[in-house]
């Protein structure tokens, strides 16, 4: 064992080693000679000998390296890499030694095929707005497009002959399999399918084309006859074929991957395995977890400040902070509420006069635009829907208020753009409203151009329709009918998270401000909103939240943790001072629980007849009964109390309303951990819960979702140097994150880079990934499935199977693993076994029946995206009771709201008893282990002397039937008592 010393403590590090006989989405090449197999297990390419054994690596971990290609010469390989954040197509020589880098740029190139004079590579790129083929000269390096459909087209593969190249195709008209002559050309369909296809390879006579065909029963092998188009299965229908070019020994006999093992065949013969082992080695490395003071009573301030806007004349700034509004005035640091009372007051925005102010509330049940006159102080609601409505925005001549309103289910999805009327008269109870966009994904807020004609906004611009990823840039939105258009002052690069970062045009029309790299930018524009000139940097610091003065010559942001003012023409910067705290609210005097039945947490069975004594926020003792003891009694001799349960991984949102914390502690929810949020939501919601403002779970948070160059979500940052990422772990210690969430197109050695920084000030990290992230010490992975940059996981199969590279890594390095399996089909296959499921009280007192329809409705459009959603999650289960077999660490989590909150964490506990986990096992996932991850389980996850009093009394039994911990009675979050009447009823 060695140790090293680190800036908050001592590191102490071992290895050990793994070794890994099962691959799980791994692709395969034989080399020219027969001699020697490549593979990519796990992002690396590794050589072992045809006829098995143990393998060697070629590239170092941190490329994710995929889908291997022979030279003809069998002296390189090619395959694709994303060593700088984009998939390029590098070769490395079979004896090792440096890769060399072959296309390079903005693009993402994958999936290389070499001709058969080794002249020349093909590929597929997105580099002319879709996936098309793409090829590459090696003597000159001259790049030249093959096909150029709107529809995307991938994995190319040359013909024997060299004379054509096969690829499949998505496009709209006529998807399948084609050809085109290797020099361009007219394109001819081999084979038409609606199917999800891949990994294509011809057979060495030119007279069928190999490739996998995904079905919602089977991933196969199929062949089809160049000459009928007629396709035919290979393999057999319980073979799980994974999605990648296979590649021939003989004329007859082909090497594949399936079922996580390299096999060959023969023609319409058995498949024979070929055995071989990957060695890995692992760290064994611990650091000083950041410490948690949960009884300290002084005051700490406030650092959940969003949406702070100043007035038009730059003296006042209204913002929201523990749940209602506030107007600080420059001069005076003690801002006052201007709202109070259990409702939810947020996203404040100007009148153009500065007289009034547009927000949203739920004090109606859900989230509307309401308007506050600041002269009067009356509230009305000008806007009321069926869905909650969020950012209004004023119009420049002060007439109407734009606005979004959220799908049904508040998604991260989906919202609609309206503007309303503001200046209705008072016998008109409903003002009018104008649907202007529909269907726009996570948006930022809109700014309205100074004429009133065109809106802005920032929005997701994808590379193609094939993934997901793209930028987010300025959306142009004319009201007058013209065409939307993407523009953008830094082309190719993603602004800030989507949300109130801008783009915020200037009342003169001259300029728009945005956030840049974490850094508040102005550029000048026409009138039309197209950047013109050259933009400038206003800030070497982080900046969130521009908002401009009326005389368009000041712009008020947020620096992390203060509110700042620019002069735009100097750049000058102020610091507005402001004083405002919270305080943790902590009980006082002793609370008595009479439990008949103890879970404690740690053993698997109950202690009974007890009572547990509380002290303040903290159990005392734990003793056997005994009547009349001093202090507030709860009779629960005839039910079960257990620890607070923890959700591991959620998103939350304000929009959702005063509603969530009552709906989280309604399902006995006690702590959430959130892994990706705007952090200033983040921690309005912490510190209103904690203060007692609103009833509410403990808040473990991040910011948002750090990612590389191409993002998605509107709360991904998008990482492009090594100062922005300075920048963001900087704010993250400041604004005290419980965790770093790394998100999909971040490289592997920025993801090292922040691990290193983050463990040092004690914070854990997490992200999408296993490998090569477990060697560098990431401490938690999120889904057994989820979102992958490759189109495929390295974690299961599109059957659903994980293997044993999977199950042993995992529970090996110890990473912690939230598997999320009510995400990917738990939720509905156990609403399927329970005719009474949608029946549940808190499901019925939290979720209307739109909100049913739409849930279900979108149950059906993910099975048809993914045919195997439900019909084999089976197998994603015998994937997590693989785990717990194995050793590994899993917590509960769901990735609410995709499933919804609450109800989800009990349907994610189901599905794992339904796997066949004890109920102690998935209740020491959801408590305990839980409590381990996070970092506080010297204070929670258990019910123990000395320990938070976290605690939640049910009926019935819930070690013996999981589904009673369905059956909460009271919670005692923190010493507070809160039965489950009042927590299903509105305050």
């Amino acid at each position: 064992m060695a140790t090293y010393a680190g800036p908050s403590g001592w590191f102490m590090t071992d290895s050990i080693q793994v070794n890994v006989t099962e691959g799980t989405n791994m692709a395969a090449d034989i080399s020219p000679d027969k001699s020697l197999i490549a593979i990519d297990l796990q992002g690396t390419i590794w050589l072992l000998p045809s006829a098995g054994g143990r393998a060697k690596p070629l590239t170092d971990a941190l490329g994710d390296c995929r889908q291997p290609s022979w030279s003809p010469d069998g002296k390189q390989i090619a395959f694709h890499a994303f060593w700088d954040g984009r998939y390029h197509i590098w070769t490395v020589d079979r004896a090792g030694g440096k890769p060399r880098q072959l296309t390079s740029g903005i693009y993402d190139d994958r999936e290389p095929h070499w001709s058969p004079d080794g002249k020349r590579l093909v590929f597929a790129s997105d580099r002319s707005g879709n996936y098309d083929i793409w090829q590459l000269t090696l003597a000159d390096g001259k790049l030249t497009q093959l096909t150029t459909d709107s529809g995307n087209d991938y994995n190319p593969a040359y013909s024997p002959d060299g004379q054509q190249i096969a690829y499949i195709s998505d496009r709209t008209d006529a998807p399948g399999i084609y050809t085109v002559s290797a020099t361009g050309g007219t394109e001819k369909l081999v084979s038409a399918s609606k199917g999800k296809l891949a990994g294509l390879a011809w057979q060495p006579d030119g007279s069928h084309l190999f490739y996998n065909a995904l079905t919602r029963s089977q991933s196969g092998l199929e062949k089809v006859s160049l000459a009928t188009g007629q396709p035919a299965l290979q393999t057999a229908p319980a073979e799980d074929v994974f999605p990648f070019r296979l590649s021939w020994f003989s004329a007859n006999e082909y090497l594949y991957t399936a079922d996580g093992l390299l096999k060959r065949r023969k023609l319409d013969g058995p498949a024979l395995p070929i055995p071989f082992q990957v060695v890995i080695t692992l760290p064994r490395t611990s650091y000083k977890r950041k410490t948690y003071d949960f009884d300290a009573p002084k005051p700490q301030p406030v650092k959940g400040i969003k949406g702070p806007a100043v007035s038009p004349d730059g003296n006042q700034i209204a913002f929201a902070a523990l749940g209602d509004l506030w107007l600080l005035t420059k001069g005076n640091k003690k801002p006052h509420a201007l709202t109070s009372g259990p409702a939810i007051d947020v996203e404040p925005s100007w009148s153009p006069d500065g007289t009034k102010l547009a927000y949203v509330s739920d004090r109606n049940g859900s989230m509307d635009v309401w308007i506050r006159d600041l002269k009067t102080g009356t509230d009305r609601c000008l806007v009321d829907m069926a869905d909650d409505l969020y950012y209004p925005t004023w119009s420049p001549d002060g007439s109407k208020v734009a606005f979004y309103q959220a799908d049904p289910r508040n998604a991260w999805g989906r919202s609609t753009l309206y503007t309303a009327d503001v200046t209705y008269t008072a016998d008109v109870t409903v003002p009018t409203t104008r649907k202007i966009h529909e269907s726009l994904f996570v948006p930022s807020q809109v700014s309205w151009s100074p004429d009133g004609k065109t809106l802005a906004v920032s929005a997701l611009h994808p590379y193609s329709s094939r993934y997901r990823e793209g930028v987010s840039e300025v959306l142009l939105i004319s009201l007058d009918g013209k065409n939307d258009r993407y523009v953008s002052p830094a082309p190719g690069h993603s602004l800030g998270t989507r949300g109130k970062n801008g783009p915020v045009w200037s009342p003169d029309g001259t300029q728009m401000a945005y956030v840049l790299d974490g850094l508040l930018w102005v550029t000048a524009v026409a009138p039309d909103g197209t950047p013109t000139g050259k933009p400038r940097q206003l800030t070497t610091e982080q900046a969130e939240v521009p908002s401009w003065t009326a005389d368009s010559r000041k712009l008020v942001y947020l620096a992390t943790d203060e509110l700042k003012q620019v002069t735009v023409a100097t750049g000058q910067t102020e610091t507005i001072p402001m004083d405002l705290t919270w305080q943790s609210k902590i009980p006082t005097g002793q609370l008595v629980i009479h439990a008949g039945n103890l879970f404690d947490g740690r053993s698997n069975s109950y202690i009974r007849n007890v009572d547990i004594l509380v002290q303040g926020n903290r159990i005392k003792a734990i003793l056997p009964h005994q009547a009349n003891r001093p202090g507030t009694f709860i009779d629960a001799s005839t039910k079960t109390v257990i620890p607070g349960l923890f959700e591991m991984h959620t998103h939350q949102h304000s929009m959702t309303g005063e509603k969530m914390g009552r709906l989280w502690l309604s399902y006995g929810i006690t702590s959430v951990r959130e892994p990706g949020a705007d952090p200033y939501d983040a921690l309005e919601r912490k510190e209103s819960w904690a203060s007692g403002i609103r009833p509410g779970p403990r808040q473990f948070f991040t910011g948002g979702l750090t990612d590389g160059t191409r993002i998605y979500y509107g709360a991904a940052t998008s990482i492009n140097s090594d100062e922005q990422l300075d920048r963001e772990l900087t704010r993250a210690v400041r604004l005290g994150y419980d965790l770093i969430k790394t998100y999909v197109r971040m490289p592997d050695a920025m993801q090292q880079r922040i691990t290193a920084f983050a463990h040092a000030n004690g914070i854990p990290v997490s992200s999408h990934e296993i490998f090569p992230a477990m060697r560098y010490d990431v401490d938690a992975v999120e889904h057994i499935g989820g979102t992958s940059r490759r189109g495929y996981s390295p974690k299961i199969t599109a059957m659903n199977k994980s293997y044993q590279d999977v199950i042993q890594l995992i529970a090996r390095s110890g990473m912690n693993i939230t598997p999320t399996a009510s995400l990917q089909g738990g939720f509905f296959s156990m609403a399927a076994k329970d005719p009474a499921f949608y029946e549940n009280r808190q499901y019925k007192a939290f979720y209307s029946e739109d909100y049913s329809n739409a849930l279900q409705a979108g149950a059906a459009q993910m099975a048809k995206i993914n045919p195997g959603y439900l019909a084999n999650f089976g197998k994603l289960q015998q994937g997590v009771k693989a785990l717990i077999d194995a050793g590994a660490h899993m917590t509960t989590g769901t990735d609410s709201p995709f499933v919804p909150y609450g109800y989800s964490l009990h349907t994610e506990l189901q599905s794992f008893v339904d796997a066949g986990l004890s109920p102690y096992q998935a209740l020491r996932c959801a408590t305990l282990w839980a409590a381990e991850t996070v970092g506080v389980s010297n204070d929670l996850g258990s019910v123990e002397p000395g320990k938070l009093a976290d605690l939640v009394i049910v009926d019935g039994d819930p070690l013996g039937n999981i589904r009673d911990a369905l059956n909460v009675d009271q919670v005692i979050r923190n010493g507070d008592v809160l039965p489950i009447a009042q927590l299903l009823s509105r305050p």
